[in-house]
């Protein structure tokens, strides 16, 4: 019998986890080199590409974006001659454009931890606003009124289209008592308030002050539908259907406050009695409404459902009706019955549409996209420091946030009595404070004769 040696198994047991954890220290040094090598590789290979000849990568993608710019400057150049160089109208509206969306992009950027992005349209008022008001830069940008008018209403006439498409036939069929009080009694109340607080306060004409009222009592369904899905993914208030509540009644009060806005739209460029300028505010919504319904029937039939590229073609139509209704309004003397017109086609052509709508939904949002610049950046534009005082300015600002008061307080006892906790009538108050897509129709009056 051979003998067990005292330790020996110890001994053999550290030495197999040593030669077990040496390889796989080996492994590791091997992996980490072999990582640095890559790396190494990668490096050396943009290397390449920037120091070749012809360029390539980054180099030509960058050379080929800058060529395709200059040719097609160069061709408008020879269209247009001068209005191509600084201090011309296209030249100013390109730079506004790229000046807009970089605004955007960097708007984007920002991010607030638990709150929904910041919209891009944020920076682009405020490349706008900078471009107006940089002395040297406004010197050199420089737009004629005409071209911003055109610019501005065929963007308006896109996200109005937008807004139409976006109304759900179902939601509203579904309307609830206290639904149907959140649609109409804060747009109204602040409209009100707004017209007697910019009456007495800033001067302003009855009707020039109810025209403001409805501009800044609509709520912009696009921030409060993001807030709202935010929370339903979240399940915070689904138990109380208060996002289904919201995003169900913000598409109404964008209706009311564009009908207000009509009317007295209407009775502000209408020379004659009152009893005249209500009866033909009145005539200009119909008017409005019933060019939006055949326009809308027309495209629920036209192009065909056999036709190729269907969805394009639907929405060539929908935006190509909609720029039309918004502009062609003006030259048949109804101002403001295009901006109603355009929000009944794109719904009635929607509702029909009904499954097929999202492709179409796509395209226009896509347009949208590329529109947005020209009618926030126009907007910015609009605003001229040296044109404001201090007084002015803080009359402004007493105004629109004594009307914003007043709304959120008739907000919340408008919820009274539906069953809601404080805390969460508090909440729908507070969520009526987004402004955004009736805000564009402001720049309509001051295009107006007069205005």
């Amino acid at each position: 019998m051979s003998e067990r040696i005292p330790g020996a198994d110890k001994k053999n047991i550290s030495s197999k986890s040593r030669n077990e954890v040496y390889p796989i220290q080996e492994a590791g040094i091997l992996d980490s080199s072999g990582e640095q090598v890559q790396t190494e590789a990668k490096i050396q290979e943009k290397l390449k590409e920037l120091c070749t000849c012809p360029p390539q990568g980054v180099i030509a993608k960058l050379i080929t974006n800058v060529a395709i710019g200059a040719v097609i400057w160069g061709l408008i150049w020879s269209l247009t001659g001068k209005e191509s160089l600084p201090g011309g109208s296209i030249f100013g509206i390109v730079c506004l454009y790229f000046c807009s969306v970089i605004g955007g992009k960097i708007m984007q950027l920002i991010k607030i931890p638990g709150l929904p992005p910041l919209p891009p349209f944020l920076g682009m008022l405020i490349a706008g606003f900078l471009i107006r008001n940089i002395e040297f830069v406004s010197k050199v940008i420089v737009i004629k009124v005409k071209w911003g008018i055109i610019f501005r209403n065929i963007a308006l006439s896109i996200i109005l289209s937008l807004a139409g498409l976006g109304l759900d036939a179902k939601a509203l069929n579904k309307l609830k008592a206290v639904c149907f009080r959140l649609c109409l009694g804060p747009c109204i109340t602040e409209a009100c308030s707004a017209a007697v607080l910019s009456h007495f306060i800033m001067k302003f004409p009855w009707v020039w002050g109810f025209m403001l009222g409805f501009v800044l009592g609509a709520v912009s369904p696009a921030v409060v539908v993001l807030s709202m899905l935010m929370l339903q993914r979240q399940g915070l208030g689904v138990d109380q259907g208060i996002p289904t509540l919201l995003i169900a009644a913000a598409s109404i009060d964008d209706i009311v406050a564009i009908t207000g806005f009509n009317i007295f739209l209407g009775m502000a460029f209408s020379s004659g009695s009152t009893f005249r300028s209500i009866l033909r505010g009145v005539v200009e919504v119909v008017i409005g409404a019933g060019a939006g319904c055949l326009l809308g029937f027309f495209i629920t039939y036209f192009p065909s459902k056999d036709q190729k590229s269907i969805a394009w073609k639907r929405a060539f139509f929908v935006i190509g009706l909609s720029a039309f209704s918004l502009l062609c309004s003006k030259r048949f003397g109804f101002p403001g019955s295009g901006g109603l017109c355009v929000i009944v086609l794109s719904f009635l052509a929607g509702m029909a549409w009904s499954n097929e709508k999202k492709a179409v939904q796509d395209v226009v949002t896509f347009a949208w996209q590329i529109s947005q610049p020209f009618l926030f950046g126009l907007i910015g534009a609009e605003i001229s420091v040296s044109s404001l005082g201090l007084e002015t300015v803080g009359l402004c600002l007493a105004t629109m946030f004594s009307a914003l008061m007043i709304r959120i307080v008739a907000t919340f006892l408008l919820v009274s009595g539906s069953g809601f906790h404080w805390k969460e009538k508090l909440f729908i108050a507070l969520a009526w404070i987004p402004k955004a897509t009736v805000q564009h129709f402001w720049p309509v009056s001051m295009d107006s004769p007069g205005g």
